[in-house]
């Protein structure tokens, strides 16, 4: 018999790399994944890693909002493991509609936790968190122990759910743990974020279709880790007995400078010809710098980045490039 694992937002590159190694490595596991996203539009992320709906694969349609729902799911399914991956997760468009935002995460948090408590005790529940509820203060790599300042409604509902998981945590006993994660990206970035806008628009310079890439600035550094890297780091805290909250990053700044010329280069492009500076485009308030200390993850699990910060641009870059052909 084997054992239920629920993801939801199944199909957001954490959700697509977390099924595709329980699949490989995990074969005493069932992955049910829910998905606001059609059945075809599944099917196709699951063929770029080489998977397909299988014994193993079931795809729901799961409104996380209702609360019904989401309980008569759990106790149907009746999962040792839920990894929640759902909600906004965009800071930009969490200024558009705050209200929304903030509403969005903490009914799916509190749908989910709630009926835990009420069908499903022993589930491990693990939440995704954001390195951006961090304060602004500090250029110095920030662990579980380090100052929180949400600025954005998007760090602010996740910070919510932050304080909400250490609560039920000691009050109830809940098995739940967090992960604190910091950028990462992959091929299955939507455009809107900053390295598929970079190498976009590269492409469209090498091509000829574009003249520009326009940037808020080219100081700024963060910490960028390989979706696929973060993934194991997740597997690894909800296999734990031990409900803890963990930060997950490699450890290692880079500027926004960096990523633009890795990028140009591989098209043998000179970035400093075709990048305007353009300081409308930052948010206000975002911190010059962001790093993880990752030790605890790394010493309790022996995890570790194994994509580098170069190997991931170029994986990206291929990916895009092989959808022109």
């Amino acid at each position: 018999m084997k054992d239920n694992i629920l993801i939801t937002g199944i199909t957001g590159q954490d959700g697509l790399f977390i099924t595709k190694k329980f699949l490989n490595d995990y074969k005493n596991y069932k992955i049910i994944g829910s998905s606001r996203a059609k059945v075809d539009s599944v099917l196709k992320k699951l063929n770029y890693l080489d998977l397909s709906i299988n014994e193993n694969l079931e795809i729901i349609e799961l409104d996380l909002m209702d609360n019904n729902a989401v309980r008569e799911a759990i106790q149907n399914f009746n999962p040792k493991i839920i990894i929640n991956l759902s909600g906004p997760s965009s800071v930009y468009d969490s200024y558009k509609d705050p209200e929304q935002t903030i509403m969005s995460i903490n009914k799916i948090y509190d749908n989910i936790s709630q009926s835990i408590l009420e069908t499903n005790e022993d589930a491990h529940f693990f939440q995704a968190l954001s390195s951006e509820m961090f304060s602004s203060e500090s250029s110095e790599p920030l662990s579980e122990e380090s100052k929180f300042e949400p600025r954005s409604p998007y760090a602010k509902a996740k910070y919510d759910t932050y304080i909400k998981t250490l609560e039920n945590r000691k009050k109830y006993g809940m098995n739940i743990s967090s992960g604190i994660l910091f950028n990462h990206e992959s091929e299955f970035r939507d455009d809107k974020y900053l390295i598929m806008k970079i190498i976009n628009t590269a492409i469209n310079l090498n091509d000829g279709l574009e003249d520009t890439l326009s940037i808020g600035s080219m100081d700024v550094v963060r910490d960028w880790s390989f979706a696929g890297d973060i993934a194991d780091a997740i597997i690894n805290i909800t296999l734990d007995n031990k409900p803890e909250d963990y930060v997950i990053g490699s450890g290692i700044g880079h500027s926004i400078n960096q990523m633009v010329s890795q990028v140009f280069s591989y098209f043998d492009l000179d970035y400093t010809k075709h990048t305007i500076v353009d300081g409308s485009l930052l948010r206000e308030g975002d911190p010059e710098v962001i790093i993880s200390n990752p030790i605890k993850v790394k010493t309790k699990f022996g995890w570790n980045n194994k994509v580098s910060f170069e190997e991931l641009i170029n994986r990206c870059i291929k990916f895009k490039l092989a959808l022109r052909q």
